[in-house]
């Protein structure tokens, strides 16, 4: 036999293509060819592949070897071919018994030893494996990961030789499970470990409950860091969907997919000097940014008039759509951002805008350059905007007396009025577009009139009278209610803090 096909996979963005192998062996002088968009790192898998095979006692055929990666316009990057083309040479050479080859898929790089060495991206080659019916030979290191997806046969292999073994009848390869069991996260911070700040604690169990953007706004050490450092204390665990999914964006990342990291919401905060590029994703070869890491768990903005403005503009369109469109010249990705927002900022370049001692110097014009770096579409697109104030000499002095609920109880609360939203929507009060806001957020005609007259006072857009309804929405949910009631709306109506002399710049 001279020519072999071998199945394998490529990666674009979060999917994984499938990619035929096809190995030629024909007559003429030595050479060793490989077509089909190859990249640099697919180019020198020949030496790979030569120096693995030679080393393993195998011969290396000296004919004219063509080696084709189809499709043909799917760029092909990376050292995951070097496994299917040394099978693909050993099969087609008649080294290696072609033994139901085409019921597998082959990822794997290789050492010049032959040893099987780990690759990017194994979960979302797992998940695009399992309705292909075919099994999936993979690097052991790799396992753990791609077993993640209890559809997909897989494989682990550590060396070239335990792959031949398998197709020779020798020593078959076992099939790999999950065995990992999540441990119970253990958080060094609580909420209880905050005194005072009762009406931004709120916000924040309102804010993980529904998924809502959360905006707190304060002078320097009024406490916003900490309480954004306890919201992983409360937030809800991931479904296994949402899991899969946020692995699978990992997974491909530079940092890469650990077990550990399996069903634990993401937490991304990154530094305010951040580029649009850092944020949204991109590259020659487009990775995912901070807001796709960021999916289904938080991105944590400190400073966010630090940022440069036309950075936060890009958030915008992520913010509504749950997903981000990466366009080059060659191609287009799109990744998944369904992210969290929370954010802190200072009311005024000094940070002492509104302070009872008085001890903002700032002109009215540097106060409006300062907030209008965060523009008037993206604060609409905020559920949640508080103020946090400095605590008070007789909060400090009283602080037995001001510490309240621990992270565990608000966390059970939050399960509780989390799981009723996903049972009655299928998404979270934060996601719902506005059919499901007319069905589901209804409120009294008394009610109604509140609202325009609120809508009108603060100037409110349609958008920002949706987020109203959907915090409402989620406040009647803690509190185990079917409808929006009054109460509800008020409160809800009390988290639309509006900036202290903002002048709106179109």
């Amino acid at each position: 036999m001279s020519i072999a096909i071998i199945y394998s996979r490529a990666q674009d963005g979060i999917n994984a293509p499938l990619v035929t192998v096809e190995v030629h062996l024909s007559r003429g002088l030595p050479s060793f060819t490989i077509v089909g968009l190859p990249e640099t790192t697919v180019k020198e898998s020949k030496e790979r592949v030569r120096s693995a095979i030679l080393n393993n006692q195998f011969e290396f055929p000296l004919n004219r070897i063509t080696i084709n990666l189809a499709p043909a316009d799917l760029p092909k990057e990376g050292g995951r071919f070097d496994l299917p083309i040394a099978m693909g040479i050993l099969i087609a050479s008649g080294q290696i018994p072609a033994k139901n080859i085409q019921n597998y898929e082959l990822i794997g790089e290789l050492s010049l030893t032959g040893e099987l060495k780990p690759v990017q991206g194994a979960l979302s080659i797992s998940l695009s494996i399992k309705e292909s019916q075919r099994s999936l030979i993979i690097p052991l290191k790799n396992a753990d990961e791609a077993a993640l997806v209890e559809q997909t046969i897989c494989l682990p292999a550590r060396h070239l030789l335990d792959v031949c073994a398998h197709f020779s009848g020798n020593n078959e390869l076992s099939i790999h499970r999950n065995t990992y069991i999540p441990t119970k996260i253990k958080y060094e911070d609580d909420l209880n470990d905050i005194v005072g700040h009762e009406h931004a604690k709120r916000s924040l169990e309102i804010a993980a409950t529904g998924r809502h953007n959360l905006l707190m706004i304060g002078p320097p050490g009024s406490g916003k860091t900490m309480l954004a450092e306890r919201i992983p204390t409360i937030l809800p665990p991931m479904t296994e969907k949402q899991a899969l999914e946020n692995a699978a964006i990992t997974s491909i990342s530079q940092n890469g997919f650990t077990i550990d990291q399996w069903r634990r919401r993401t937490i991304r905060s990154p530094h305010h000097s951040a580029s649009s590029v850092a944020l949204v994703g991109g590259g020659s070869n487009p990775k995912p940014g901070e807001i796709s890491l960021s999916h289904h768990g938080i991105l944590f903005l400190d400073e966010l008039p630090e940022f440069d403005r036309k950075v936060l503009e890009v958030l915008r369109e992520p913010m509504e759509s749950g997903r981000i469109v990466i366009s080059r010249a060659a191609k287009q990705i799109e990744y998944p951002a369904q992210f969290q927002l929370i954010a802190a900022m200072n009311p005024c370049p000094c940070g002492f805008l509104g302070d009872s001692s008085g001890r903002c110097r700032c002109t009215e014009e540097q106060i409006n350059r300062y907030q209008n770096k965060v523009s008037g579409p993206l604060l609409d697109r905020i559920d949640i905007i508080i103020e946090v104030n400095s605590l008070t000499e007789s909060i400090i002095s009283n602080t037995k007396e001001t510490r309240t609920e621990a992270s565990s109880i608000v966390r059970e609360r939050v399960n509780k009025a989390y799981a009723t939203q996903i049972n009655r929507n299928g998404k979270t009060n934060a996601e719902l577009n506005s059919k499901e806001i007319e069905q589901l957020c209804q409120i009294s005609d008394k009610d109604k009139a509140l609202l325009q007259l609120a809508a009108k006072k603060l100037g409110l857009t349609g958008r920002s009278v949706h987020k109203i309804l959907k915090v409402a929405r989620t406040i009647a949910d803690l509190s185990e209610c079917n409808t929006i009631s009054t109460e509800h709306l008020t409160e809800a109506i009390s988290y639309r803090k509006k900036l202290t002399n903002r002048q709106t710049i179109n």
